[in-house]
């Protein structure tokens, strides 16, 4: 058994500890545009998965799990600060090459907490949240970078013309210009398994955060995979991605660090609705219709609990305080985030979302700081973990666009509209429920106005 493994049992045996204090590595694997159906064990049929269906199938699977929003930039920012874009001004659309914004600096990253907490840190991928210096992953936490800061198609490419096309880079060095949307999945897998040796080597933990700039536009696929699939160039980049991340699970068993390692394998946002009777769900990226923001996630390996499927509803704010509990690092006291603690659901100490007061994992307590003084109309309607589980819609261009409080969804315009997704997964048949509409209305007033504090 690996040493970080048995350390783990032994707290788990103490009185007064939980497994949670030991440290785990992270390697966190986003996908860009995947959509809820493009995987095997989601539902695919058009495409072969099996590193990623056997992932799945040793780990948690997700049904319930949403991005942060519809599309690249604010997904990404509401994952590396767990909390709603629209706390900090990143709400809206995508970062161009000439955009001034980013995550602002008064923003704890989860790189800058994870490094602040001993682990070595790298994002080798796609960034696409600001491109100012201060703003660079380096800056926020990143002891090393390799990848693209941008996307790949024209209306973000015409910037670097005169310079001979949109760089790769290592740090702020130019490895390649043009970039070869057809070599990126294969480069930034060597590049993260050269990571990955390097910390094994120095015995340090590390938070490995692999954005890929595929399956975003245009589309490639090195020429091995070429005609693979039965779904053309998409269907050929999804096959070459599983293969490659089939070569990162390997090495991280050659290494010794495969029971040690967590493992989140996911996506920025939804691509397109369901494609036979078996898929449901309608929308496409830029839609907060389910398919456009409900995306996979699955999750393996430090004590997750090994072929659970979960309906609890998830999302990618989750993920600051979740990782940091298994990496056990405390997130400050000062932080307030919209993220959960998802720690005990993953190892199987509870089937659904942790109750914060009972204090399960390091991170547990965290989302009592969010205020909680619903007014006199909506108290004796809303409980306050009804009002922490909640998940609150923001569309492309940052419009606050439903609420979804378990089974239940309320979309804000252009009129209320209440749907049963247990039921009615499509979104097809509009609900008269006067009661669970004023419910969520009132949700979204109170989140409307906590929010509205900076």
């Amino acid at each position: 058994m690996p040493i970080l493994s048995l350390l783990v049992l032994l707290l788990a045996l103490l009185p007064g500890t939980t497994a949670l204090q030991a440290r785990s590595n992270v390697l966190f694997i986003l996908v860009d545009d995947l959509g809820t159906y493009d995987l095997g064990c989601y539902g695919a049929t058009e495409v072969r998965t099996p590193r990623i269906d056997r992932l799945a199938a040793e780990g948690v699977k997700f049904l319930d799990y949403y991005a942060a929003a519809p599309i690249c930039s604010p997904s990404r920012a509401g994952l590396l600060t767990g909390r709603y874009p629209r706390r900090f001004g990143m709400e809206a659309w995508v970062q161009r090459a000439d955009s001034k914004r980013g995550i602002p600096a008064d923003e704890l990253t989860l790189a800058e907490l994870l490094k602040s907490g001993g682990l070595a840190t790298a994002c080798i991928g796609k960034w696409h949240v600001g491109f100012a210096p201060e703003m660079l992953p380096q800056a926020r936490g990143f002891d090393h970078y390799f990848g693209l800061l941008h996307n790949l198609d024209p209306v973000e490419t015409v910037y670097f013309d005169k310079q001979g096309g949109v760089p790769l880079l290592r740090g702020d060095r130019v490895v390649k210009r043009p970039a070869d949307p057809a070599e990126l999945t294969r480069v930034y897998t060597d590049e993260a398994i050269a990571f990955i040796e390097t910390q094994q080597r120095a015995g340090r933990p590390f938070f490995l955060y692999l954005p890929h700039t595929m399956l975003h536009e245009p589309v490639a696929a090195s020429p091995e995979f070429l005609g693979k699939s039965q779904w053309g160039l998409y269907g050929d980049a999804i096959e070459e991605l599983d293969f490659h991340t089939g070569r990162l699970l390997d090495a991280l068993r050659r290494l010794g660090l495969e029971d040690d390692t967590l493992v989140v394998f996911t996506s920025d946002n939804g691509r397109g609705p369901g494609r036979n009777p078996e898929q449901p769900l309608r929308g496409n990226k830029l839609t907060t219709w389910e398919a456009g923001i409900r995306v996979p996630c699955i999750v393996r390996g430090a004590g997750v609990r090994r072929g659970h499927v979960s309906r609890e509803v998830v999302h990618a704010m989750d993920w600051f305080p979740t990782l940091a509990s298994f990496a056990g690092v405390k997130v400050p006291e000062a932080r307030v985030l919209d993220g959960r603690d998802l720690q005990p659901l993953l190892e199987g100490r509870t089937d659904r979302i942790p109750d914060p007061a009972t204090g399960l994992s390091l991170n547990a307590g965290v989302p009592l700081r969010r205020p909680w003084q619903p007014p006199g109309e909506w108290a004796p309607l809303v409980t306050q973990a009804e009002y922490l589980n909640a998940f609150f819609y923001h569309g492309a261009e940052g419009q606050f666009a439903a609420v979804r409080s378990g089974p239940w969804k309320l979309t804000l315009s252009p009129a209320l509209q209440l749907f049963n997704l247990e039921t009615d997964p499509g979104e097809n048949r509009p609900v008269r429920n006067p009661q669970m509409l004023r419910k969520l209305r009132g949700m979204a007033v109170m989140f409307q106005e906590e929010l509205s504090v900076r």
